[in-house]
């Protein structure tokens, strides 16, 4: 039964669930130091070169588990000690160079950074090159390779370097916290903090003294995890953890995508809100595009006001596939109304650590968003979701959408809006590719995420936005 899409994950996991064992039973603190021999028992380490350093390396995880750096305000970290398996980063000669004559390389270079050897044979000085690239373009034999890591590769806003210990270093100042560098790092040196600690801490005390209740919300990209079990297991499974009950964040992306479809019509042109990363982007790279995003708040932000309005005492905990929602939950904005965020690999985490096997439990069932709330999950359905409300509204809008799958079609968007030549009226942003379901939190990544997705939808009971909304409106009242 396999859970996780690699080996990474599944390591990140056992680390989060032995820390999450030990909170349960009141042992963390004084079995701390015990977990990474749990982890990797006997003397002989299988991951790296000696069994001594993967413990060392399994301290720092621990860490990160229990919440990481207080001082550093991203959610996402680098354990130096585990990243130094891949090869210096920059523009390498290979052994395709030829020694040739025409030397091309060397001319283009403004730097002086080319030599050659008693071989003819190029060599690249470091301390000179600037990573311009230009003479990788002009090799006849294409032997200049830019060998840049898979996480430097992974983050298309350029937010990693090297630094001086030849380890990855984030700039917090361009990093949007999506995540995807920690998917990528084939040695797990990068994570994302987890607060799985404050959860467990928020269940104990409503089971103790019964003076709030914890809602569990589930994003609806949790329709394409946890594939071993049914989705109605899944949700009965929150439930035995402690939960009071669980709610899907399909029904706050209904009130978003009314109120977002009549912001669009007043305005006349919106981006999207939704995409916590893509709204970070923006404000980091085209900040004069900042009054162009909705004033909505996210799907997560929307119903956990909703639920505090009705449940004064409710602690909400959003559980989905993003990191950058545990940056989200820490803005001014959203911090009244969201008090935790887990991902999917967190909370199945979490079942472990209670010996919880949600394939023998009953299936319980969700409340009812519409099929347009739950296809937020998958890049193109927002942009449907406004296209709906404009409809169901009545409104008058020739509404041209403009789906980004990933940060790089958003940035191309975000461009062309900057410069007037843009056709469209409304850039529906997710950083991930393929929306949410491409998050750096899922247990599994691929194509048929989409299609369970648009299944979870036409499953919705409820057929229009209205019908969603007006669901909740009744609950309130």
């Amino acid at each position: 039964m396999r859970k996780f899409d690699t080996k990474v994950q599944h390591l990140k996991y056992k680390v989060l669930r032995e820390v999450a064992r030990q909170a349960w039973n009141d042992t963390l603190l004084e079995n701390i130091l015990e977990i990474p021999k749990t982890i990797v028992p006997g003397k002989t380490s299988t991951m790296r070169c000696c069994v001594y350093k993967e413990r060392a390396i399994l301290s720092e995880r621990v860490k990160i588990a229990m919440g990481g750096d207080k001082d550093n305000p991203n959610v996402i970290e680098v354990i130096d000690i585990a990243c130094d398996e891949c090869p210096a980063a920059g523009y390498e000669v290979t052994d395709s160079c030829r020694g040739c004559l025409a030397h091309r390389c060397e001319d283009v270079c403004k730097k002086g950074a080319i030599s050659f050897d008693h071989n003819h044979v190029a060599h690249i000085d470091k301390s000179k090159c600037v990573e311009c690239g230009q003479c990788a373009k002009v090799c006849p034999y294409s032997a200049i390779v830019n060998r840049k890591r898979p996480c430097q590769i992974a983050c298309k806003v350029k937010a990693i370097s090297i630094n001086k210990e030849n380890a990855a270093a984030i700039n917090n100042e361009k990093c949007i916290q999506c995540g995807a560098c920690v998917y990528q790092c084939p040695f797990g040196a990068i994570m994302d903090k987890s607060y799985i600690l404050n959860v467990i801490d928020m269940i104990k005390k409503s089971e103790n003294n019964k003076k709030y209740k914890v809602y569990a919300m589930v994003a609806p990209s949790i329709s394409s995890q946890f594939t071993y079990a049914k989705l109605g297991q899944v949700i009965s499974g929150l439930k035995e953890l402690g939960f009071f009950t669980v709610i899907e964040a399909a029904l706050g992306a209904d009130m978003v995508a009314q109120a977002e479809s009549m912001e669009l019509v007043e305005k006349g042109f919106l981006t999207s809100s939704c995409c916590p990363a893509f709204v970070q982007y923006i404000k980091s790279v085209f900040p004069d595009l900042l009054p162009l995003v909705s004033h909505n708040l996210s799907p997560m932000a929307t119903l956990a006001k909703y639920i505090k309005s009705t449940d004064e005492n409710a602690k909400v905990v959003f559980i989905g596939p993003c990191t950058a929602k545990k940056a989200e939950a820490q803005l001014d904005s959203v911090k009244p109304y969201v008090d935790a965020v887990m991902t999917f690999e967190e909370l199945q985490a979490l079942y472990d650590s209670k010996d919880i096997d949600i394939t023998t439990l009953n299936e319980d069932i969700l409340d009812n968003a519409s099929y347009f709330g739950r296809i937020f999950a998958r890049s193109g359905g927002l942009s449907d979701a406004v296209a709906q409300g404009i409809k169901e509204q009545n409104l008058e809008f020739d509404l041209k959408a403009l789906p980004c799958d990933g940060i790089e079609e958003c940035r191309m968007a975000l461009l062309k809006k900057s410069k007037n030549v843009l056709d469209a009226n409304f850039i529906e942003g997710m950083a991930c590719v393929g929306g949410c379901i491409g998050g750096a939190g899922c247990l599994t990544h691929g194509a048929k995420n989409k299609s369970e997705v648009d299944k979870y939808g036409k499953e919705a009971f409820e057929k229009t936005i209205s019908d969603a909304v007006s669901f909740l409106n009744m609950k309130k009242s």
